[in-house]
């Protein structure tokens, strides 16, 4: 993967608006379907932290079970390294068919007996028992009701079970005491860029996130975006415990 197929993203991202469909799964398929084949190369360059997220995340120590809400291709699980072999269940949820077929040829190639890959809706899914962990990595700007989903989240994890994630956001300009404040740029300029791809950034999801689920770790960081001439957008690291 190279310049070329970078482009090809690019010209995917330029054009998304004019992706339509019925619903939130037939938009993602148009927005995503074209891109399928470069997707993880340009994406491991834009979503930053994601790997750090799975390497904080304190997974049970054998038999624990983790869903990856909207987890697209699958690489987040890559993240995990051996500890994905301490699982008897990592599930990879998500709503986009051509992604997801990404996600079963790297299971298959990995091996992972473990994996199994849900078409489903992160916001709907009802696992057959409470699980111990639920990981968002750059999926709740994504969901139109991100807030339903983290409840959702809330609802399906055991007592003491963690959620981990990792996403773009907008500092607030007033924010709460030990938290990031956010230019006037930030706060103007990255909503409306990622916006266009329907990418919503938001300064509620932290405090939310804080709400619902005690904080283990809170990062707020800013990643490079690829030919954006050095520009950083805000992103943060979030893993709580189910209160």
């Amino acid at each position: 993967m190279g310049f070329r197929s970078d482009m090809r993203v690019l010209w995917h991202l330029v054009t998304s608006k004019a992706a339509s469909g019925a619903n939130h799964q037939e938009r993602l398929e148009a927005f995503y379907s074209g891109q399928r084949e470069a997707y993880d190369s340009f994406r491991r360059r834009l979503l930053h932290g994601r790997e750090r997220l799975m390497e904080l995340l304190p997974l049970p120590s054998s038999g624990g079970t983790l869903i990856d809400m909207g987890g697209g291709t699958g690489s987040n699980l890559e993240a995990l390294g051996a500890r994905i072999e301490s699982l008897e269940k990592a599930s990879l949820l998500d709503l986009c068919p051509s992604l997801l077929q990404v996600a079963r040829e790297r299971i298959a190639q990995k091996g992972w007996s473990n994996v199994e890959v849900i078409h489903g809706d992160a916001t709907r899914h009802q696992p057959p028992q409470l699980v111990d962990v639920v990981t968002f990595s750059y999926s709740l700007t994504m969901i139109p009701d991100w807030f339903e989903a983290v409840t959702h989240a809330w609802n399906i994890l055991k007592p003491g079970g963690v959620i981990g994630v990792v996403d773009f956001y907008v500092p607030r300009k007033w924010p709460d005491a030990g938290r990031k404040k956010g230019s006037g740029f930030t706060r103007s300029f990255w909503p409306t860029w990622f916006g266009y791809d329907n990418v919503f950034l938001s300064s509620d999801h932290l405090p939310f996130l804080s709400l619902r689920f005690d904080p283990v770790v809170v990062e707020e960081q800013q990643g490079k975006v690829p030919y954006m001439l050095g520009l950083k957008a805000p992103y943060y690291i979030f893993v709580g415990k189910k209160l």
